[in-house]
């Protein structure tokens, strides 16, 4: 797995890749955001682990500038600030999930195996991804539904995403709290229900009928017939 670390503190940066390299991941460093996101643009990451705190550039400043280039690697913010706002500050960025430093190496590993799980799931076609009248162009971060398009929050991407992902299954509030949330320790599971309804509200906009089953007690399903 090839990951892009962007961390200007040299001592820190060389214990993180040690124990990538311990975990056999490919690791390419850069020590200030105009370097990091240059990687960033030219070369393909599965992960990309940055500081918020950058020289050059800040860390969520990347994450836009990434986003908005169609960058699709998973994003992994380590930093400093703990609290709620700074947290959502820079979800809404583009990133896939935090990490507030000081850290474990245990939980950095086993945060990068969760996000390469979420991005590696063995689509073949990793571009698009159909469901009956449900299309979702990954490159051009477009989504429609027979000629509709629909346009979507990042979280309630993440959940079509991961519907579309695993079609006709059945998936548990807490698996798709691990997918959209990842570790967010603050996420109950009712906030599911929640974007199940936001993203619900959105897809019959189309005009055609809810596409996601509800099986009470467990999750949600969505429903190739229906979609």
């Amino acid at each position: 797995m090839r990951v892009l670390l962007i961390e200007d503190d040299l001592r820190l940066s060389g214990l993180i890749c040690n124990v990538l390299n311990e975990e056999k991941f490919n690791v390419d460093t850069a020590e200030d955001g105009n370097t990091g996101l240059e990687l960033a643009l030219r070369d393909t990451y599965e992960i990309i682990i940055l500081d918020w705190m950058l020289p050059g550039r800040d860390g969520p400043s990347i994450c836009r500038v990434a986003r908005s280039a169609r960058v699709h690697s998973a994003i992994l913010i380590l930093t400093a600030r703990g609290q709620v706002e700074d947290r959502v500050a820079g979800l809404e960025s583009g990133a896939d999930d935090y990490l507030v430093k000081p850290f474990s190496f245990e939980e950095l590993i086993a945060r990068l195996h969760a996000l390469s799980r979420r991005f590696n799931t063995g689509v073949s076609d990793t571009n698009e991804l159909r469901l009956g009248s449900l299309v979702m162009d990954i490159k051009a971060h477009t989504i429609r539904r027979g000629e509709t398009p629909i346009e979507l929050t990042k979280r309630e991407w993440d959940l079509l995403e991961y519907f579309l992902r695993n079609p006709n299954q059945t998936l548990s509030r807490q698996s798709i709290m691990d997918y959209v949330w990842s570790y967010d320790r603050n996420v109950q599971p009712e906030m599911v229900d929640v974007y199940v309804s936001y993203l619900r509200q959105k897809l019959r906009s189309s005009g055609l009928a809810d596409p996601i089953t509800t099986v009470r007690g467990f999750g949600y399903r969505l429903e190739g017939n229906h979609a």
